[in-house]
């Protein structure tokens, strides 16, 4: 399976609390191939420095440490992320789904407006 973790599931699995039994397994399985956004970085460091999240300081060292790859966000993702319905505005949470997308990844997630969206979930 290709996962992609969503930001809050990024947090929780930092923070080893809060995934289900299942998310938590896929997660942890070998044989998937997780990734990490740069969208989920970027929403992260703005939230630390407004001071409305907790997060690692060392955030890049945690995701690589725990076996995650780095999805990088590309033109074609920011066209696509412009181009989907507007079922739901948040522009990281917009990007996520448009690199699921144009990727094949499953995202893991909490949110329940990306069912709006023809892409795979997995619930937190």
């Amino acid at each position: 399976m290709r996962l992609l973790l969503d930001t809050h599931a990024l947090l929780l699995w930092l923070a080893d609390e809060g995934l289900t039994d299942q998310a938590r397994d896929a997660i942890a399985d070998p044989d998937n191939f997780v990734m990490v956004s740069a969208a989920s970085a970027w929403e992260i460091s703005i939230k630390k420095a407004l001071g409305k999240l907790s997060a690692p300081d060392d955030l890049e060292q945690q995701v690589d440490e725990g076996g995650f790859a780095p999805l990088p966000i590309s033109i074609a993702h920011g066209l696509a992320a412009g181009q989907l319905p507007r079922h739901h505005d948040d522009p990281f949470d917009r990007m996520l789904i448009a690199q699921a997308l144009g990727e094949a990844l499953t995202i893991v997630t909490h949110d329940k407006r990306f069912s709006d969206y023809e892409v795979a979930l997995l619930p937190t």
